[in-house]
């Protein structure tokens, strides 16, 4: 069947009956969200076990089940191997994974993959297990990518329930209090996992930092806790930056930045109170960078910036420019650190950051975003999940989210990447839909959606290089190679939820090359 975008979608994806995409805001859900399994503890009872294998023994973990973790580690976390790991050594077996992200450091999962640990993944894929996948590397069912706000949502409707959550934290008292800002590695907030830590079956907290109760900031409550594991290692806050979270210092992709953060300022949202999300891409960055320069300059002092958090944003609360940062993961030391003393600097959790069906999400106060793309096309669509080649690497992250919200979203890309053209007649996979984008940022200038003829007239007589989106693909097209396109065959691989559980697409297996 077809959903709202055109897209080829099955009616059913391994055990689950497809609700295809019908609007950015067709579903509106109704009805009683999950409970929670009921537990009680009587004073002086001990949460406190010696070794992942001992929690693993006192949940009821078996094989079949599935079991969670964040990422606010990033490429440092330590966690999610030790657990499997320990699942394997104990002959675990067909265990589906609900992790909020996984990075290159979890590329051994592969091998527990092959040998049936690991049979299915809910959660998003950055680097060698997604591209294992994606080359038809065998799950039990196809894997299921969410954004931030729709892993909440889903399990906090039910439509994903979790036996076990396992939550590295860098610091925990013996009662099951939790939090990722003190300890001897603090990693920034974990509030990813607290609405795992409220729903899941069983929640195991893990740590290297056994505190006097009350560890505070109660991120990870006692009430939600059924176990505290102390280890050796949690993870390595050095390698929370990544690549993708370094300032850009290609020239053309300054210009990018710099005409993202100059269309924001010529638009009508650039005044007092401005409210901005600034994307973890090194493109983002400077454009938050210059739109900075630029608040500082026009003497604007924002109402919040929003994001994970990142120094520039913490150097613009220090300097006054804007009032508050919501932050639901932290990118840098200086934004953990700030995090810490920073009243204005306050943690959010991705139910109010985006939870699609909750009373209220911070997305919808958003004046502007800043966000990346690995394709867009002619009728704005982005892709942020595969490559061109079909493989895919990338998770959705707050994408899907921060685009539905804000009144401009601005997605900046370079018109070509490598040999490859970035702007598509058709792109490879719909992760957000062009009906949320309002404006394309290249280096060879501006594109806006046709809806948006109130901004584009607004950038136009501010003097930027406003075009159409077609004529910069042509351009573009020009310089480059005609290259091989992949041919898609009928087995579905992952499929791509929007943000209210909707699928909006899905990731088929490359059967050939034309």
């Amino acid at each position: 069947m077809r959903n709202a975008l055109g897209r080829e979608v099955p009616d059913k994806i391994g055990s689950r009956k497809v609700e295809p995409y019908a609007g950015a805001f067709a579903v509106r859900r109704t009805g009683w969200k999950a409970p929670r399994p009921q537990k009680s503890c009587v004073p002086g009872e001990n949460k406190v076990l010696p070794s992942i294998e001992a929690a693993i023994e006192a949940t009821g973990l078996q094989s079949g089940m599935t079991i969670s973790f964040h990422h606010s580690f990033r490429e440092g976390d330590r966690v999610i191997n030790q657990v499997v790991d320990a699942c394997a050594r104990m002959g675990l077996k067909d265990l589906r994974l609900c992790p909020t992200a996984l990075f290159g450091t979890h590329a051994k999962l592969v091998d527990h993959i092959k040998a049936g640990v690991v049979s299915r993944i809910e959660g998003s894929m950055n680097g060698p297990v997604g591209d294992f996948i994606s080359q038809g590397g065998k799950l039990k069912e196809p894997a299921t990518l969410r954004s931030h706000g729709g892993r909440w949502r889903a399990i906090e409707s039910g439509d994903m329930q979790i036996d076990v959550a396992f939550i590295a934290a860098s610091q925990a008292d013996a009662y099951g209090n939790a939090n990722g800002i003190n300890g001897r590695t603090p990693c920034g907030p974990i509030t990813f996992c607290m609405v795992d830590a409220q729903h899941a079956g069983k929640t195991v907290v893990v740590t290297n930092d056994l505190a006097p109760y009350p560890a505070y900031p109660l991120e990870i409550q006692q009430g939600w806790t059924d176990y505290v594991v102390v280890v050796d290692e949690v993870g390595d806050p050095e390698q929370i930056a990544s690549g993708t979270l370094e300032l850009t210092k290609s020239p053309a992709r300054l210009r990018i930045a710099r005409l993202a953060a100059d269309a924001v300022v010529a638009s009508p949202y650039f005044k007092d109170g401005l409210s901005f999300q600034g994307g973890a891409g090194g493109v983002s960055l400077a454009a938050t960078m210059y739109l900075a320069e630029a608040m500082e300059k026009a003497k604007i002092v924002g109402g919040f910036v929003m994001g994970g958090g990142t120094r520039i944003m913490v150097d613009m609360l220090h300097k006054g420019l804007v009032r508050t940062i919501l932050d639901g993961q932290a990118f840098d030391p200086i934004a953990v650190a700030s995090l810490g003393k920073d009243p204005a600097h306050v943690i959010m959790n991705p139910g109010l950051y985006a939870n699609a069906d909750s009373r209220g999400c911070a997305t919808y106060m958003l004046d502007a975003a800043f966000l990346g793309a690995t394709e867009v096309d002619l009728d704005f669509n982005v892709n942020v999940n595969t490559h061109s080649d079909g493989r895919l690497l990338h998770g959705i992250g707050g994408h899907q989210d921060v685009a539905a919200g804000a009144k401009m979203t601005v997605i900046t890309v370079p018109s070509i990447r490598g040999r490859l053209p970035v702007i598509l007649d058709r792109v490879t996979t719909v992760t957000t839909p062009g009906e949320v984008i309002d404006v394309i940022v290249t280096e060879r200038g501006l594109a806006v959606n046709p809806k948006r003829d109130d901004l584009k007239g607004a950038l136009v007589a501010a003097g930027l290089p406003v075009r159409d989106i077609a004529e910069i693909k042509e351009e573009a097209d020009r310089l480059v190679r005609p290259l091989g396109k992949p041919v898609f065959g009928d087995e579905v691989l992952a499929a791509i939820e929007w943000r209210d559980g909707t699928v909006i697409d899905v990731v088929r297996k490359v059967e050939r090359w034309q």
